[in-house]
């Protein structure tokens, strides 16, 4: 079953993971359109449609895109990242400097490069993402310190105590019952969210981002 599915939860993935990525300036009749994150539990999934409770207390309804693609998330550990792994941080700038780490998603390697750079994200005010690879030039894992580089950039990002550290894992619709907990990155539609992909937490682990 894994890997039948494992295909499309990369390319699901891999759009999840560069959903957040700023356009390059474009001409106004190629925009695309707005995109918006979705964090919240199920109340119910129909057909198409999936409807959820937000974090934020309102309930929408989330079109499903034809091809739309699902995966989920399981526990990892800050000892699995190792120099060379390709990894998503979000992080919030710390009071003594660098940045300390929200969550940390290690990528599969045939996802590695997806969305790489570091850009504003909306997990918490002032947050970034920073999707990136564990440097091997430096130490790169110092502690509970990774150090990240992109693009030609280095990045050291300190991981508290507690931090959620996921990889990336299988799922089904039947994974879609109410209450289950999911990160959805759409775009705003006419008819509201409009969503080509969806991680959705399974067996007590949820998508931390």
């Amino acid at each position: 079953m894994i890997k039948t599915n494992l295909p499309a939860l990369l390319l699901g993935l891999t759009a999840i993971a560069s959903a957040a990525l700023p356009a390059a300036p474009v001409h106004a009749e190629d925009q695309k359109p707005e995109q918006v994150h979705i964090r919240g539990s199920i109340v119910a999934y129909s057909g198409s449609v999936l409807k959820v409770k937000t974090r934020e207390g309102e309930t929408v309804d989330v079109t499903l895109a034809d091809g739309w693609k699902l995966a989920s998330v399981a526990n990892a550990a800050v000892t699995d990242i190792k120099p060379g792994d390709f990894v998503g941080i979000a992080s919030l700038p710390s009071e003594g400097g660098g940045d300390g780490a929200l969550e940390v998603l290690i990528f599969p390697p045939a996802m590695k490069g997806a969305g790489e750079g570091s850009y504003g994200w909306d997990l918490k005010p002032n947050s970034s993402m920073t999707n990136a690879t564990v440097a091997d030039a430096v130490k790169g894992i110092d502690g509970r310190t990774v150090t990240v580089s992109y693009h030609g950039k280095e990045k050291k990002i300190a991981i508290p105590d507690g931090t959620p550290v996921v990889t990336i894992a299988p799922a089904t619709k039947d994974d879609l019952v109410p209450g289950a907990v999911v990160f959805i990155p759409a775009e705003k539609a006419a008819s509201g969210a409009l969503a080509h992909q969806v991680l959705v937490g399974k067996n007590g682990v949820v998508p931390p981002m």
